[in-house]
This record gives structure tokens, sequence and C-alpha cells, in this order.
């Protein structure tokens, strides 16, 4: 697991501490690796989920630091994804 996936796996476990998420959402960062957020919490994982988002490494750090919106990040198509729309916007306005 690359130290990309480490940092984001605890920063993502901060961010939904105690938030309600009854879905799943793979995030998968090129070239480093995926994370799994679901009802048991954050890990490092390539399970199958309801949502795939998939970015570069400095657009998912932007995303999470809430330096880039998630919408606009799928808007300008730097952020793709696939699967269940509505868990995405779900997971996003969790993360706010």
């Amino acid at each position: 697991m690359s130290d990309v996936v480490t940092e984001a796996v605890a920063a993502l476990n901060a961010k939904m501490d105690g938030a309600d998420f009854d879905g799943s959402a793979k995030f998968v960062i090129e070239g480093e690796g995926s994370i799994i957020i679901d009802s048991d919490g954050v890990r490092a994982s390539d399970d199958d989920a309801d949502v795939s988002l998939t970015a570069d490494a400095e657009t998912f750090q932007a995303i999470l630091e809430g330096e880039l919106n998630p919408t606009t990040a799928f808007m300008s198509g730097s952020l793709v994804i696939d699967g269940d729309m509505g868990q995405a916007m779900k997971l996003a306005g969790v993360l706010g």
C-alpha cells in the first residue's frame, strides 16, 4: 500500500467519524491504489462498491482538503464517477 493511500485512509477515517453512510464507495487513486468506504469504515481495499470515484493523487488530495469541490472536479473531467450517482452525491454531502 502506498503512502498516499495510507494517509488518505487516515484522513477519511477522521472525516467520516460519526457520519452515517449506509452505502459503499471506492476511491481509485491512479497509480496508488484504492480505498473503500462503507458501514465498516474506511480501509485500503479493491472490493466492489456501489460507486467508484477515480482521480489522480493531486485531485483526490485537493478534494479531501476542501480545496476542490467534487462536483467541479467531476464536471471538469478530473474526477470520473462510475456507478450509483446518488451514492456519490450522498458521500460528497458526508465529506462536506
